[in-house]
């Protein structure tokens, strides 16, 4: 961990805001800190009064009462006794004024069509799904499930669910009908919103097709409401009579009129699953108030929101990213968000410069992994189209190498645009740690410092404050009106993975340093979890899913740095006695776990062993299989029960690899 430290520091390069950019920003100065850090409440209840319209005042702007360890869970509770509704600070309070005639959403699919709703036709639409909803039973805190491609149907659906006050849980369409099943029964949804199928690289993802294998086993759902895309003929399509209804013939009858539910600043809005280091996916609880808050003050203050813009976040809707900041925080703010449907390289690895020529847009929050994916493709593509709209850059998801960030800027941003490496996560709802791109000297490589209102910390293992470049774990120590309130259904997973590895600050599971400056630098996760591509996958439900496959006696998977995704898992397995190891069965592991869990888990390594590095009690030391992976010098390997193991892995690895790999 020092020689990335050391090689994140040395960088030294400093990016002043371009001045024309800082004389027009909507943070100039350092004014926004003072009044967080002389009065972080009175700041949080101006902050809401300036960004959500509420029905009814708070009360009290903060209750907190930090958790004892072994006897209490933390509780705290923001804007008591207030009163609001997403959905009508999202849509309805835009379509009562000027914007109502404002696009909202432009959506482009992957095939080209094109759809533009207006904060007029948003408001429509998502009053007459809000009462199809109402006409199959849901009622405020009944949970929905959304298993939707990037469709406008999507946002449409999660905001008539909080219209009414229903928790919705969104699951990213590229997971299989295994995650999809597990989502359902651990929320108790009673409603599944699916589509026929979706686009990606041309090939139908088979949405349909998943959502009824996993309802097989999925009692609990009543009705499934079915969006035709066009990927295929509708009467191909299996429906189940008195279960199955298509979108539209529901739309056709629905009233245009439906009230918005008043709403309690502390009732949950939506589920949304996290992997986790136990291999059961942890379904993190947002709530009405504080979530809309912090996001819509956050996505005013680091994107220098204005009414002209046309902002366009790459994420998927199936992850935080895309809740936040595709769906609450720009419509809470009366922009224009961009969604599209397939991916960067199709039909040509141009198609995201094509977007934001075609559509003028000036703001493009992206990911790492595809900024290292436009590096690898060469600079050709981009010079294709004309990137001069663009006036402020943004990333997400991982840390991003300063290389990278460098190339970003010079390449897209034409050195004019400044670059927000921003940190957070699901759990957090909104962004923690961030520049101000009118006030923030920017430095390559790190997310600058936390945001007006956040309290964060690098701490030793005794719970310490690090000194200045000295690595340490990543916390908070207050919270935040965005925070998860807790895990669904397992209030003491949510205390024990959070609150208890330092009592009475909230833990990230990330390793971090600060520099002399006070600028964080993130290091990665500290836990069992790999980031892929921005996306967090368990370990262990990658080992418990390879684990079942017949062939498979044990298995132990990390996450390998790679230049493009950020990490790939790749997979150590011993096989049963009397199977052979061949390739073939290398390959059908990898599509096995595909099927299981979806693409984005496929290992990019599988490799066969007699044995696997263990303790002399039997945990398996991931520790020493990542020290292979990443071709560094074995660590302490005195507690194996048999030192020749790990050795005899680091062997084979280098055949394969190289040394050093």
């Amino acid at each position: 961990m020092m020689r990335t430290v050391d090689a994140l520091l040395s960088q030294g390069r400093v990016i002043e805001p371009p001045s024309a950019f800082r004389e027009w920003a909507w943070i100039r100065d350092e004014r926004l800190y003072e009044e967080a850090a002389r009065d972080p409440e009175a700041f949080w209840g101006r902050v809401a009064e300036e960004f959500v319209h509420w029905f009814r005042p708070w009360e009290r702007v903060f209750e907190w009462t930090p958790p004892r360890p072994g006897t209490s869970p933390p509780w705290f509770r923001w804007f008591i006794g207030a009163r609001l509704n997403v959905c009508y600070n999202c849509v309805d309070r835009h379509a009562q004024t000027w914007r109502r005639t404002k696009a909202a959403i432009i959506w482009e699919g992957e095939p080209g069509e094109e759809r533009v709703l207006t904060y007029q036709d948003l408001h429509r639409e998502v009053q007459k799904f809000a009462n199809v909803l109402k006409s199959l039973g849901v009622r405020r805190g009944d949970r929905v499930t959304i298993y939707l491609p990037m469709i406008p149907e999507l946002p449409i659906a999660m905001l008539a669910c909080a219209r009414l006050g229903a928790i919705h849980s969104v699951v990213f369409g590229g997971f299989s009908a295994e995650a999809l099943r597990d989502r359902i029964n651990d929320s108790g949804s009673r409603v599944l919103i699916t589509a026929e199928g979706g686009w990606r690289r041309g090939q139908i993802v088979p949405l349909k097709r998943n959502a009824d294998e996993a309802l097989a086993e999925c009692p609990g759902v009543e009705h499934v409401v079915v969006v035709h895309r066009g990927v295929m003929d509708a009467t191909h399509v299996p429906m189940r009579e008195g279960r199955d209804h298509w979108w539209h013939r529901l739309m056709e009858h629905a009233s245009l009129q439906c009230p918005c539910e008043e709403m309690e600043s502390e009732d949950p809005l939506y589920i949304l699953y996290t992997s986790g280091t136990t291999g059961k996916p942890k379904g993190q609880l947002h709530v009405q108030g504080g979530y809309l808050v912090s996001v819509a003050a956050t996505q005013k203050w680091i994107f220098d929101l204005r009414d002209e813009d046309i902002y366009w976040c790459t994420a998927d809707i199936g992850w935080v990213t895309g809740h936040s900041y595709i769906v609450y925080g720009p419509l809470c703010n009366g922009a224009t968000t961009v969604m599209y449907e397939g991916a960067p390289d199709y039909p040509d690895r141009d198609r995201w410069w094509a977007l934001i020529e075609k559509y003028r847009i000036s703001i493009l929050y992206t990911a790492p992994t595809a900024i290292r994916s436009f590096m690898k493709w060469g600079e050709e593509y981009p010079r294709r189209h004309d990137l001069s709209s663009l006036r402020l850059l943004g990333t997400v998801g991982e840390p991003i190498n300063p290389e990278a960030w460098l190339w970003y800027w010079e390449h897209i941003g034409g050195r004019r645009c400044p670059v927000v490496d921003t940190w957070w996560q699901t759990e957090t709802g909104c962004i923690l740690i961030s520049p101000l791109p009118g006030v923030t000297p920017l430095k390559p490589g790190s997310a600058a410092r936390p945001l007006p209102g956040i309290f964060a910390d690098v701490v030793d293992e005794e719970g310490r404050s690090c000194p200045p470049e000295v690595p340490g774990y990543l916390v908070l120590t207050r919270p935040w009106p965005a925070l998860s309130r807790t895990i669904w259904g397992d209030p003491e997973r949510y205390v024990q993975v959070y609150w208890t590895r330092f009592p009475g600050i909230y833990f990230t599971g990330d390793a971090a340093v600060k520099d002399a400056d006070g600028y964080f630098w993130l290091l990665g996760r500290v836990d069992d979890v790999i980031n892929v591509a921005g996306h967090r996958l368990s370990t262990m439900e990658l080992e418990s899913v390879l684990v079942e496959h017949p062939a498979v006696a044990e298995a132990a998977v990390i996450g390998r740095s790679d230049e493009v995704k950020g990490q790939v898992p790749v997979a150590f397995i011993t096989i049963r006695e009397g199977i052979p190891t061949t390739t073939e069965l290398g390959e059908e592991l990898k599509g096995y776990v595909v099927t299981r869990i979806g693409a984005l888990a496929r290992p990019a390594a599988v490799f066969f062993t007699a044995e696997l590095p263990k303790t002399r009690s039997g945990k398996i030391m991931r520790r020493l299989l990542r020290d292979i992976a990443e071709g560094r010098v074995l660590g302490d390997t005195t507690t194996l029960a048999d030192p020749t193991v790990v050795q005899r892995l680091k062997e084979m690895y280098e055949e394969r690899y190289g040394e050093g790999s």
